[in-house]
């Protein structure tokens, strides 16, 4: 295994690790809202988050490595439950917009990080281009809510 796809593979794994924490927090955020419009769209983007997962894991594949199933160092674990624990213990609409919108702007710019990378693979720039861009219109999109809560 070259350093190199070692190196790609661990950035990967990065983002789906945290693709599947945002996706189990839409899925708090759906349980925790009675308003029938967020909970649709926070179920929609959960299920976002799980293609995602599943698009990181077939790239992480087809450049010969495993994608990791326990997660990562005891630092990032550590963050990941403060970051859960402060989506969790939202208990209103506007809280939950709230963390959405933080969430979201982690997420581009840690792939704006993985994508500055000029020699990743075709597949893995177009891939991570399109979830990039997605998240950046759900963030608009929850912007909105928030500006309508």
């Amino acid at each position: 295994m070259s350093t190199y796809t070692a190196t790609v593979s661990e950035k990967l794994n990065d983002l789906l690790e945290k693709t599947y924490d945002a996706e189990k927090g839409y899925k708090k955020a759906c349980d925790n809202t009675d308003n029938p419009y967020l909970k649709s769209f926070f179920e929609k983007k959960s299920a976002d988050r799980q293609r995602f997962g599943l698009q990181l894991k077939s790239e992480i594949g087809s450049l010969g490595q495993e994608w990791k199933k326990d997660g990562s160092l005891a630092a990032a674990a550590h963050r990941t439950w403060m970051d859960f624990k402060a989506f969790f213990s939202a208990d209103d609409d506007e809280a939950m917009l709230e963390e959405a919108i933080r969430g979201e702007k982690a997420s581009v710019e840690e792939y704006k990080e993985v994508l500055s990378d000029a020699s990743l693979p075709p597949s893995t720039t177009t891939l991570l281009t399109q979830q990039m861009n997605q998240i950046e219109a759900d963030l608009n999109e929850v912007k909105r809510l928030e500006d309508l809560s």
